[in-house]
C-alpha cells in the first residue's frame, strides 16, 4: 500500500493577510505561515493505514521554498519521504493550474491511494481532491470522516449534514478528509530528528515535466482585478434608554436597512 498525502504550506488565521500590490496576489511572506490544518488530518489518516496495511508514506506539496517547513512537519509526524514542487513559475496558478501540477507530478509517483484535507483555510474551495481525481483518471471519495481498506477496495463513510453516506471504489483512488475523522499525533523529538535525514525530492516546472505556460498567474482561469483593504474599525454608537430605547433601536436597524 503506497500513499501520497498532500499537504500545502498556508498562512496563519491568527496572522494578518494581505494581497500584493503589485500583481493582487497572497502575500505569503507578510505573516506566519503553517501547515494546513486538516491535512495534518490528512496526514495522521495516512500514517494509520500505512501502519495497518503496511506500504510506504509520500508527502508531496506544491509552494514557495519555506514551503519546506511545512513538509518537514509532515516527515516528523512520520511520513517516510517527500516531493517539493517548487518554482517561480508556479506563483499565482489558480486551482485546475495547481491540480494539473500535482497531477503531473503523482504521474511519476508509485501510488494506491491519495489523501488531501478537504479545503484549504487560504481559500476553501473544497475542490483539489475532485480536480486531482479528474485529471488521474481514479474514482474519488470526498468528505471521509472514516476510511476502512479492504484489499483493493476503499470505503468511507462521507460527512453530510444529516449524517453519513458510505461510500467505496476501487483503487487507486483519491480521497479527502474532514477534521472528525481522527486526532493528528505530535511529531516527538525524535521524530523531528529523524525528519531531517528523510529522502526529499524537490523539483522545478522543469524537471516535473510541466510546460511553464500551462502554469503562473499569467496563464490562470482566474484573478483578482481589484480589492480595497478593510476599513479601521470605528467607534459604536451608543444609545441611552430614557423609555424609548426600543424606537431608537428599531430606528437604526432600519436606517441600515437590516429591517
Amino acid at each position: 500500500m503506497n500513499i501520497v498525502v498532500l499537504v500545502k504550506q498556508v498562512p496563519d488565521t491568527w496572522a494578518e493577510r494581505k494581497l500584493r500590490d503589485d500583481d493582487k496576489t497572497l502575500d505569503r511572506d507578510s505573516g506566519d505561515a503553517v501547515i494546513n490544518e486538516i491535512d495534518e488530518y490528512a496526514v495522521e489518516e495516512a500514517l494509520r493505514i500505512a501502519e495497518a496495511h503496511g506500504g510506504e508514506t509520500t508527502v508531496l506539496s506544491m509552494g514557495p521554498p519555506r514551503a519546506i517547513e511545512t513538509i518537514r512537519k509532515a516527515l516528523a509526524m512520520g511520513v517516510d519521504k517527500a516531493v517539493h514542487l517548487t518554482d517561480e513559475a508556479l506563483h499565482g496558478s489558480c486551482a485546475p493550474q495547481t491540480s494539473l501540477a500535482l497531477a503531473t507530478v503523482l504521474g511519476t509517483l508509485d501510488y494506491d491511494l491519495v489523501i488531501c484535507g478537504s479545503e484549504a483555510v487560504d481559500a476553501r474551495m473544497s475542490a483539489m481532491g475532485s480536480l486531482l481525481a479528474e485529471r488521474l483518471g481514479v474514482p474519488q471519495l470526498t468528505g471521509a470522516r472514516k476510511v476502512v481498506i479492504a484489499g483493493s477496495t476503499v470505503r468511507i463513510e462521507r460527512q453530510t449534514d444529516n449524517g453519513y453516506e458510505v461510500v467505496e471504489a476501487a483503487l487507486p483512488a483519491v480521497v479527502s478528509v474532514v477534521e472528525k475523522i481522527n486526532d493528528p499525533r505530535y511529531p516527538s523529538f525524535k521524530g523531528i530528528m529523524a525528519a531531517k535525514k528523510k529522502p526529499l525530492t524537490t523539483l522545478s516546472v522543469a524537471e516535473a515535466g510541466l510546460d511553464p505556460g500551462t502554469v503562473g498567474l499569467a496563464n490562470a482561469t482566474s484573478e483578482v482585478l481589484d480589492f480595497t483593504p478593510r476599513p479601521p474599525r470605528q467607534a459604536g454608537q451608543v444609545v441611552k434608554d430614557e423609555g424609548d430605547g426600543g424606537v431608537k433601536l428599531a430606528e437604526y436597524l432600519i436606517s441600515q436597512k437590516i429591517i
